[in-house]
Order: C-alpha cells, then structure tokens, then sequence
C-alpha cells in the first residue's frame, strides 16, 4: 500500500521533494539548488530546463529514499510564484529564459498602462497591483522581445505557464497544460471573483488566450505522471503557489488567521474565508488554497528581499561566512547604533508598491561596526513585517492576536524574538518549518483519501516555539518611526 504523498516544492533559489508518511512527518528529503543570473540591472532570470531538471532530480532520490514510486500515493507541486515560462507546444523547449518574479525588468510597461489610467481597473478585476511582480506584463515582454514570438503565440504554437504549470507539462509528458488558481490568480490575467480568464486583462497586456493553461482547483486530481517517467502513473493531486502552500501547511483553515513565510522574500497572509474584498492599504487580494469544493480568499503582503538580504551580505559584502553566522553578529550589539538598512533591491512591496525604490542605509557613524550593519539587516525584515500587519489589521478591522511563521530565517531565534517585539504580539514558531512543502502535500493527500480532512491535518501542527513580545511600546515606536524614515529615504 502507498505509504507517502510526496512534495515538490519549486523553490527561487532551490528545488527540493520531501516524502510524507501518514502522520505528516518527512520521511525523505532531497534538496538541489538552483542558479538565478541577472544580465541587466533589475533583471532576474532562470533556466527553465535547470528548473525541471533539478526537480526531477530530488523527485526521483526522494522517492528511491523511501522505497521507490510505489510507495508514492500522489504528488503534490508548491512553486515559487509569478516567475513566467514560455514554450513551444511542439517541441516542449522554452523560448527563453524563466522571467522570475523579482524582475522589474517591465517597470515602464507598468508605469505606461497605469499612466493610461489602468491602474484601478487591474486592482478591480485581479485584485492585483499594476506592478512588475505579476507574470501578465512578463509574457508580454517575451512576445515582444523573442524574435517571431507574438506571431507564433497568435498561431496557437507557444505555451505559457507558471512554474507549477511547467512541471505538470513535462511530470505528464506533455499532456496536461494546467494551473490552479492560487497561481492563476498572481498573472494579472484572471478576474479574481470568477475564477476565470479575464478577457479585458487578455486584451490589455497583449496575451492570446491560446497560450493559457487551463484553471484548475488547488486539490484535486488534475493530471497523472507519465508512465515512462518513473514506471508508474501517479496521480497529481495538490498544486498551490508557495505562500497559499504554506498558510495551508500552517492549518490557518479559518478567516483570521495569519502566516508569514520567511524565505527569499517575506510573504504575510491572512486567511479572509470566501470574502474576496479589496484592500484599502495596498495590501493583494489572493486566491487561498482550499480543500475539495470551496473557493477561499487571502490578504497578501508581499516584501521583496528577506533572507536575500542576508544573502548580500554574504556574497557581496563578505560580512558573514553563512546566515547561521548573523545572529550571533547581531546578538553581539546590544542594539544598531542607529543604523537602518532599507533593503529595496528590486523596489519595494507593499504597502508602498514602489518599483523605482533602492536600497539605503541611514544613520551610520564611524562607530557603526560590521555586526551594527548584520543587525540592522535582519532588523529591516521584522519592520518591513510589521509595514504587513499594519495593513491587514487595517484593512481586517481587527489586531493580530499572533503571527505564525515559517521558513529558514525562522530558525534564527533573533530575529523571531526582535519580531514579536516590533509587532508587540507573540510568534509561533511550529515544529515543522518547511510549511509550504506540507501544504502541497496536505491537498495532494486531501484530494486522494491519504488524509480525511482538515480536522485531521490540525491535528498535525504543533510549536516548537512561542516568542512572547518583551519591548516597552515606548521603545517600539520609537525605533518603528526610526524604520519609516528610513523608507522615506528609499523611496
């Protein structure tokens, strides 16, 4: 009898596959890393045939570490979002690189439609933001700019997808050309209270209906994988974006609810039930990811560079060896010494929406050392949290009563304890912290009888961690109010 659901979970900067037994424990775990290169200023691209292949990879060792595919009941995708593939229908070969969904690389493709007074007209269909973030302005890019592409599109001869879409392309062999629609629903291209293609957004940003993938619901069989692939045909049954992957993978099942999601950026949502309202802060109306038959909504506030800005300091600035090292950098200060990084590599998400923001340091003095510099890095990703929460609990009416929270800068028990002070409510660290591979492979299972409900998968989330708040509320606006200048500045 099949004993796993395993997870593929397509990440920005890895490809990894964990096998889940029927107590949501990870039984096998593989993990493999993928390249991002950036040939211009603002551009962010990926190889799209690395992106499969390195899944493939971990897919198969994953599977042969827990007894080979037919231990495997059903497959379940998380992908990193928004990132744009274009393929040929014929060939399967991409035409160009993976646009990634850190590029800005259509910021004035944006600023002219908003300039033609598109802007309100993007928010009220997709719930969106014209921003180059969203994968609509990315196709339109690639038709314009890849020799012969538009007219091959019109011709009905290229493909697109988001990565979800491009793995169950090339798990089935070719035959499923699909996406759900927590991933429909970041293109610009699907009116969020339908469900469907929009044809007025199709019309807008210049992309023939005949590229698009069918919408599918987020659990549910939607494809099998091809029996010559693994010698077997599994069911794939689970497809969400990342962030809908993990507020599922972290039980938030009920409208209220909050995660944020610590990885290459910071993704807060909040789970908002079959309301799909608009936002009066800036914040993203969102598809969730919901069980078999119901259609869930979300308020998402994306932050563009988290751990990426430990990354930089890293690799470019040499100030630490690993990111393990940052927090011992950090708990070495007792505080910055006034020093606020402002991490707007690629602009700013909400609240402030701003692609033309850079990065900024303030406050610095001779005194100001490598480790005030650390610290100040990983400060900036509980304010810019914070910039989150604000919006939401404006736009829910209500505060936060706690913030769940995943990812791998979670492990860093500064920055968690520094989060809970600027927010002045507790962070729940749970025991399992890659909360968006469990996801995938809740809805896979969901969606086969692997697993019975939600009651059921409540019962597997437990914490490893609760953060209670210990700052004076005078001492948390003040070094807030510090943040918001520093904003200022970027912006």
């Amino acid at each position: 009898m099949s004993q796993y659901v395993l997870s593929c979970d397509e990440g920005t900067s890895s490809a990894r596959a964990v096998a889940f037994d029927r107590e949501a424990r990870a039984a096998a775990t593989s993990q493999c890393p993928v390249e991002s290169s950036f040939p211009r200023s603002g551009w962010v691209e990926q190889d799209a045939e690395q992106i499969w292949q390195t899944q493939l990879v971990v897919a198969k060792d994953a599977a042969l570490r827990c007894g080979g595919w037919q231990a495997i009941a059903a497959i379940g995708i998380t992908n990193q979002r928004e990132t744009t593939i274009v393929w040929d229908r014929s060939s399967g070969e991409p035409v160009a690189p993976a646009i990634v969904w850190q590029c800005r690389r259509t910021t004035e493709i944006c600023d002219e439609l908003a300039a033609d007074g598109n802007a309100d007209k993007v928010t009220e269909c997709t719930g969106l933001v014209l921003d180059p973030y969203f994968s609509g302005t990315k196709i339109g890019w690639i038709l314009d700019n890849v020799p012969d592409a538009r007219v091959r599109a019109e011709a009905g001869e290229l493909a697109f997808g988001t990565v979800d879409s491009w793995l169950v392309y090339r798990l089935s062999g070719g035959k499923a050309h699909v996406i759900d629609r927590t991933n429909a629903s970041r293109t610009l291209l699907m009116n969020l209270r339908t469900g469907s293609w929009d044809s007025a957004m199709l019309d807008m940003l210049g992309v023939p209906s005949s590229m698009l993938p069918a919408i599918v619901p987020s659990c549910g069989v939607m494809a099998t994988t091809d029996g010559n692939l693994f010698g077997a045909e599994i069911p794939i049954a689970g497809i969400a974006g990342d962030q809908q992957a993990a507020l599922f993978g972290q039980a938030c099942f009920r409208p209220g609810l909050v995660k944020n999601t610590y990885g290459t950026g910071c993704f807060a949502l909040m789970h908002t039930g079959n309301n799909a309202s608009r936002s009066e802060h800036r914040l993203l109306s969102t598809t969730a990811a919901s069980g078999p038959g119901s259609n869930q909504f979300a308020l998402e506030g994306a932050v563009f560079v988290a751990g990426a800005v430990v990354q930089w300091l890293r690799d470019e600035l040499g100030l630490i060896a690993s990111a393990a090292e940052s927090e011992h950098a950090a708990l070495s200060v007792c505080d910055t010494q006034g020093v606020y990084l402002v991490p707007a590599f690629t602009g700013l998400g909400a609240p402030y929406w701003n692609a033309g923001a850079r990065g900024v340091m303030t406050g610095l003095t001779r005194g100001a050392s490598r480790n005030h510099i650390v610290r100040a890095a990983l400060e900036s990703i509980a304010y810019q949290t914070r910039d989150l929460v604000e919006a939401m609990e404006s736009d829910s009416g209500s505060g936060l009563g706690e913030l769940r929270v995943d990812g791998g800068a979670t492990a860093n028990d500064f920055l968690m304890q520094f989060q809970a002070d600027i927010l002045g409510v507790p962070v729940v660290r749970p025991s399992y912290l890659e909360t968006t591979a469990l996801g995938a492979a809740f809805l896979a299972g969901l969606a086969t009888g692997f697993w019975s409900g939600t009651d059921e998968l409540e019962q597997f989330w437990s914490v490893d961690r609760t953060f209670e708040p210990g700052m004076s509320e005078l001492r948390r606006e003040e070094l807030y109010a510090g943040w918001k200048a520093a904003v200022g500045r970027s912006l």
